[in-house]
C-alpha cells in the first residue's frame, strides 16, 4: 500500500499564522457585529405610550381593548376597529364608544405586526379582562422613567429639574438659567 502524501501545514510560518489569525478576528467580528446588531433592534417606546397605557412595559406596539374589542397602535397613535369586514385606523374611537372610559379599561399590551388578524385569539384569550378596571396606567405612575411620557403630569419636568428644583428666593444665583448673580442679562435689575 502507498502513503497518502499529507498537506503540509507548517505553522511555524509567520504568513501562515498571520492567515489563521486574520480569518479568526474576522470571523470574531463578524459575530459581534450581528449580536450588536441585536440589541441596536430592542427598542425601548415609552415615552410614546399614551398616558392612559399600563404600567410595567418598556416597549408597546398595540393594545387590545377587550372591553369593545379595538386596538391601539403606538407606532400611529391611532386606534383599529373593525368597521364592518374591514379593520380601520383612526385617530379616535367612533361614536358608538361614546361612553367607553379608556382610563379607566383594561388594556392588554399586543406585541405583534397585526394583532387584529388574530382576533378571534384575542377575544377568547382575553375576555377574563372585560369589565376589569383595577390596571395602574402611567398618567398615575410615581415611577421616573414614566416621565418622559407626553401625558405624565410630571412630563415636562426633565431630571435636573427634578433633582434640583426652583431654589427659593434666597438663592438666586443658584438657578440654572442666572449666572449673572441675580440680575437679568438684558435689563441689569432682579428678577423675582
Amino acid at each position: 500500500m502507498k502513503a497518502q502524501k499529507v498537506p503540509n501545514f507548517n505553522l511555524k510560518k509567520p504568513e501562515t499564522m498571520k492567515k489563521i489569525m486574520f480569518s479568526i478576528i474576522v470571523l470574531l467580528g463578524l459575530s459581534a457585529a450581528q449580536e450588536s446588531n441585536a440589541q441596536i433592534s430592542l427598542s425601548i417606546n415609552i415615552g410614546s405610550q399614551p398616558a392612559w397605557g399600563p404600567t410595567g412595559y418598556n416597549h408597546v406596539d398595540f393594545y387590545y381593548l377587550p372591553d369593545i374589542n379595538a386596538y391601539y397602535d403606538v407606532t400611529r397613535s391611532q386606534y383599529v376597529y373593525q368597521n364592518g369586514p374591514q379593520w380601520v385606523y383612526t385617530s379616535s374611537l367612533p361614536s358608538r364608544y361614546r361612553n367607553y372610559d379608556i382610563y379607566n379599561s383594561y388594556k392588554v399590551v399586543v406585541n405583534e405586526q397585526r394583532p387584529f388578524l388574530h382576533n378571534n385569539v384575542h377575544i377568547s384569550q382575553y375576555a377574563r379582562y372585560k369589565g376589569n378596571h383595577n390596571q395602574q396606567i402611567i398618567r398615575d405612575s410615581r415611577d421616573e422613567r414614566y416621565y418622559q411620557s407626553a401625558g405624565h403630569p410630571k412630563y415636562q419636568v426633565k431630571k435636573d429639574d427634578r433633582n434640583r428644583g426652583y431654589v427659593n428666593n434666597n438663592d438666586r444665583n443658584d438657578r440654572y438659567d442666572r449666572n449673572d448673580n441675580g440680575r437679568s442679562n438684558d435689563k441689569g435689575y432682579r428678577r423675582n
